[in-house]
């Protein structure tokens, strides 16, 4: 990994009775989010203990990386969809000390 990559966690809590509707969401991001030319790593994680929690853990090439997949059609469908689905936090961070 070079020393510019960025990450991004971000933690979707589902609004009751939207959590399929969450996950089907967010599966089906990661195929376009995996293509995307500085896309390393696109995962989804839920919760053991709180099934309507799912975390996306991101890791981009750089921060222009990052622009370029916010400025993609499917981040941008996505985006827009999430306020009725979900509360989001998202954190976009950088590598200090990364194996």
């Amino acid at each position: 990994m070079t020393q510019a990559s960025s990450k991004i966690i971000a933690v979707l809590t589902a609004h009751p009775g939207k959590a399929a509707e969450l996950r089907a969401l967010l599966a089906g991001m990661a195929p376009h989010c995996r293509a995307e030319p500085g896309n390393l790593r696109w995962d989804v994680w839920q919760d053991r203990v709180h099934g309507e929690r799912y975390v996306l853990d991101e890791l981009y090439l750089d921060a222009a990386a990052i622009e370029a997949h916010r400025r993609t059609p499917h981040y941008q469908a996505y985006f827009a969809k999430i306020p009725e689905l979900a509360d989001r936090t998202a954190w976009v961070l950088e590598a200090v000390e990364v194996r």
